[in-house]
């Protein structure tokens, strides 16, 4: 599992949730809580909700 993954989808919402924020399928986006975010969503995820990352930095440079 990928502990940043988990803690920013959770902070949203939850995988559904995530899913309509990101106009994806939830199966994708439980996948991440495997894989991690790819890059492009993280980003936008980023940019959208900013507060789901706060704290996370220094897990998102060790990962």
């Amino acid at each position: 599992m990928n502990q940043v993954a988990n803690t920013v989808i959770d902070r949203l919402g939850g995988t559904n949730a995530v899913a309509r924020i990101c106009e994806c399928k939830p199966p994708s986006v439980a996948e991440w809580r495997t894989n991690g975010i790819p890059k492009a969503r993280e980003q936008f995820l980023r940019l959208k909700h900013p507060e789901a990352f706060e704290g996370l930095d220094e897990l998102v440079e060790q990962q």
